[in-house]
């Protein structure tokens, strides 16, 4: 099988590259798939470059094209050579590819990729997806109109998917969705939620050595109980991402996101420090003037997230934001992007020195580097040790934004 797979955008897009690789192998051997994003403008122009690049590097493959990009704007992929769009809708279905293999004006089985620069997929943990869709209506939000509403996998196939992963050697697990936090699904009378299913895996599966979250909504019910969970089982890494956006309640009511800024005041509160945080950060939403935009940075002190990924706002079409007054400037906007990134970094040297002397359990990655439960690099001394390792590493020191440490 020489099936190669290229997300961008979000982690889920990579965990169904895989799953649909997968299913591909029944049909063709040969192939390119392509998962794009739509978030902003400029990740659906990459993504329309890179597609352009691969078919003229690879005139004798098929190359599928799906995901959020593909399906928001199907003819800027459409009129390439050898491509094939597979909406959102279908990119799970089999017979969606099967139909454009019949269509396909090349000799199927003859397929050759004669050039292919993909990223590096080789993770050490592993991600399994709970649950796809959102039924909110965030403002800016283009995801949720191109992935549909919130559809909550059943609990015995992420159990089943967890148990693979255990038995190919990932002792990590990192459960994500497009709305992780809105995972809800009913048995008999009882609701099974997101909480439920952190502490059934945790239970059934006493091989998983790391449990984390992906991104997760702050206004949920659920996060309190995730905090305490992770207060009670030292498996639950204390770390979260939150779908922050913005720290100013005004932006925060424009956006239509259902949290305010004590509501992160509240979260921090109830960790009682033995939680760290990140952030999604969206700067120059429209409106956000200098002084709201100066909440944001005057909350991000105040609460201390440790890393953000901050980037400036990008109308989307279809979306109520792309149509409100007071656009913001991009420039501006990228200059406050670069404010809060400086921010951050302070709260992080902050919080790294408190760190010090310290012996975590770390899953290592790469070359001797390694990640601690707070989600930060150790680079670790000594002898090499193998990826997807986890193992207690006493931090020793700070070197390049990146602790130093040696195993215990």
């Amino acid at each position: 099988m020489n099936i190669k797979t290229l997300s961008f955008g979000c982690r889920l897009n990579a965990l169904e590259c895989e799953k649909i690789s997968a299913m591909l192998s029944s049909v063709v051997d040969t192939a390119i798939l392509v998962n794009t994003c739509s978030v902003t403008g400029e990740a659906e122009r990459q993504c329309g470059q890179t597609v352009r690049r691969l078919s003229r590097e690879n005139p004798n493959s098929i190359i599928f094209v799906t995901g959020c990009g593909a399906t928001r704007n199907p003819e800027l992929f459409e009129s390439i050579p050898n491509t094939f769009v597979i909406d959102n809708s279908d990119k799970m279905n089999l017979a969606s590819y099967k139909d454009a293999l019949n269509s396909a004006n090349i000799d199927i089985h003859n397929l050759k990729i004669d050039s292919f620069h993909g990223e590096d997929t080789q993770l050490s943990k592993k991600f399994v997806q709970v649950q796809n869709g959102c039924n909110h209506d965030c403002t800016y939000c283009v995801t949720r109109l191109l992935r549909g509403a919130n559809v909550s996998f059943p609990y015995d196939e992420i159990l089943c998917d967890v148990k693979s992963a255990i038995k190919n050697g990932f002792y990590e697990i990192v459960l994500t969705g497009v709305d992780t936090a809105s995972y809800i699904r009913r048995d008999g009378d009882k609701l099974i939620l997101l909480s439920d299913v952190c502490s059934a895996l945790l239970r059934d599966v006493p091989e998983i050595k790391h449990l984390r979250l992906s991104s997760i909504d702050p206004a949920s019910p659920e996060v309190p109980k995730i905090i305490e969970l992770m207060a009670h089982d030292a498996r639950f890494m204390p770390h979260l991402h939150l779908s922050m956006q913005s720290g100013s309640n005004t932006i925060l009511k424009s956006m239509h996101r259902r949290h305010n800024a004590d509501k992160l005041r509240e979260l921090i509160k109830l960790s009682d420090g033995k939680v760290s945080f990140s952030a999604d950060i969206i700067c120059g939403f429209p409106g956000e003037t200098d002084e709201l935009f100066n909440e944001t940075a005057d909350l991000i002190r105040e609460i201390g997230l440790i890393n953000v990924h901050a980037f400036p706002y990008s109308p989307r079409p279809g979306t109520v934001a792309a149509t409100m007054p007071n656009q913001v400037n991009r420039a501006i906007s990228k200059k406050r992007v670069k404010i809060i990134y400086d921010i951050v970094a302070q709260n992080r040297a902050v919080f790294m020195q408190k760190q010090i002397g310290k012996t975590v359990s770390v899953l290592v990655e790469d070359n001797n580097i390694a990640r601690t439960p707070d989600d930060i690099n150790v680079k670790i001394s000594g002898e090499p040790i193998p990826n997807r390792t986890i193992c207690d590493v006493k931090l020793t020191g700070i070197e390049n934004d990146m602790f130093v440490g040696k195993l215990v």
